[in-house]
């Protein structure tokens, strides 16, 4: 996007944070899987409760054998978007973890696999890719579509792929792609607990 980022931080940090974004505008270049593969390995290192990695990331290259089934799991208005994709990426979370030889309940293996998200999400920012992702997809039938295990969630969808140009989106498309902004740290952000009232 070659239009001003208008995101100004009220603290100095590193700018891949004001740089992300979740455009809807792609190119249909498919990803190259060595490509993806980098993304993945970023996703890889991410902290997780006791070691246990329980994020899971299942792909859809553009025009491979599995992209219409990964497809035609999105909900139309984000089919509508996502035809221009180059990868679609469901992320799984596995709801249990190691304990010795058995198996626990893992209260944080959302927040674990949000975190391997946001990796992943970043290194494809830095590799020239962007990524978009989704709720909104039929989450009654992608846990059987998809062969998904017992005891595993399905947390979100991504669609993956070079955003269009800035100079090249119609009127509509610039509105649509504009950088939105965040909540000030004053509305989530409290020392010693929550604001009495």
């Amino acid at each position: 996007m070659t239009a001003e980022n208008p995101r100004r931080p009220d603290h100095p940090i590193d700018p891949l944070f004001v740089e992300r974004r979740s455009p809807r505008a792609f190119t249909g270049e498919r990803v190259p899987e060595a490509e993806l593969m980098r993304m993945f390995e970023a996703a890889r290192w991410s902290p997780s409760s006791y070691n246990s990695q329980p994020w899971r990331f299942l792909y859809a290259l553009r025009d491979d054998a599995n992209w219409e089934t990964f497809f035609g799991l999105l909900v139309p208005a984000n089919q509508k978007w996502a035809a221009g994709t180059g990868a679609i990426v469901y992320l799984v979370s596995n709801e249990r973890m190691k304990a010795g030889d058995d198996l626990k309940p893992s209260p944080s293996h959302s927040l674990d696999a949000g975190a391997a998200s946001l990796a992943f999400q970043l290194q494809a920012n830095r590799q020239g890719w962007h990524v978009h992702g989704m709720g909104g997809f039929d989450r009654a039938r992608a846990p059987t579509v998809l062969n998904v295990p017992e005891h595993h969630t399905i947390e979100a969808a991504y669609g993956v792929g070079r955003a269009v140009a800035y100079a090249d989106l119609d009127a509509e498309q610039r509105t649509k792609e504009a950088h939105n902004g965040r909540r000030p740290i004053t509305e989530f952000v409290f020392a010693g607990g929550f604001p009495a009232g």
